[in-house]
């Protein structure tokens, strides 16, 4: 699977859930998240509100990976990027 199809197919259900990590989890506000995404506000809340981006059904790795992604975005971490958890989605 290429990364454009896989972008189409995994890569909002996967940002979705990692939005959730970082506000939920890591206490971001919802704007600085979307400064550090790139994205606007407006996505982040429906990111939140499950209208973008389907539920995903994650293995350990993946959620793992998010996990880490999550902590890179947040800062507490810089070695993973969201190719990386792609990769590891290709993989499945």
């Amino acid at each position: 699977m290429k990364c454009d199809s896989l972008a189409r197919k995994y890569l909002p259900g996967i940002r979705a859930e990692m939005v959730y990590r970082l506000v939920n989890d890591k206490g971001m506000s919802q704007s600085d998240a979307a400064k550090r995404l790139g994205v606007t506000r407006a996505a982040i809340s429906q990111y939140m509100s499950k209208k973008r981006g389907a539920e995903v059904q994650l293995c350990g790795e993946i959620d793992a990976l998010i996990d880490r992604w999550a902590m890179a975005v947040a800062g507490e971490d810089d070695q993973i990027t969201l190719c990386d958890v792609c990769k590891c989605a290709m993989k499945k």
